[in-house]
């Protein structure tokens, strides 16, 4: 059993991927796995760092609770669509304003730091408008290598595997979704 935390980096609590963290949260809560949430647009915070980190803005509750979660979890995944290549921009937000120095990290020297949030897995889970092949071979997936190397295994959370999902319009077959929503469950189940 694995404390699990999803982090719905969409805006909208109703988009695809509101489905694909229902799927993978009913898998995990099948499997007896604990479970937390964030919704992303359903949390109160300013996604603006105002002055870098020259200055210490206060976090707001949400994002207080948000950091006692992200210590709480074993596994942290995060749910997201590309949009023009990368994340929307309230999860650039949430990461800037919560995965400060001194909670996810710590410099030590020039060159080295510690890794303070050791010992957790990750999963990030990608949908796109556009083949999930152009994105990774030809665009060469920047928001992955951001979340995955910039973020979490900056922090410690390693390994973080990924998961894409391409082609995703309005216009998807609905086989091809409830093959998608299947697979997230099953991973949700498996707690990796």
């Amino acid at each position: 059993m694995k404390k699990i935390l999803i982090i719905l980096g969409h805006p909208d609590s109703a988009s695809f991927c509101a489905g694909i963290a229902d799927s993978y949260e009913q898998g995990a809560k099948s499997a007896k796995h604990k479970i937390k949430r964030l919704n992303l647009g359903d949390i109160k915070f300013d996604p603006i760092l105002h002055h870098g980190y020259n200055k210490i803005q206060e976090l707001e509750p949400d994002l207080k609770q948000a950091q006692k979660d992200i210590k709480w979890a074993k596994h942290i995944v995060i749910i997201t669509p590309i949009w023009w290549g990368l994340y929307p921009a309230i999860l650039k937000g949430f990461i800037d304003r919560v995965f400060l120095p001194g909670f996810s990290f710590k410099y030590t020297g020039k060159f080295t730091w510690d890794k303070l949030l050791p010992n957790r897995s990750g999963r990030i889970i990608t949908t796109s408008g556009g083949p999930a092949l152009y994105y990774k071979y030809i665009v060469h997936a920047p928001a992955l290598k951001a979340l995955k190397s910039t973020t979490l295994n900056f922090c410690g959370i390693s390994p973080v595997k990924t998961t894409m999902f391409g082609s995703i319009r309005k216009t998807t077959n609905p086989k091809r979704i409830e093959k998608i929503l299947a697979k997230v469950k099953t991973l949700g189940a498996k707690g990796i």
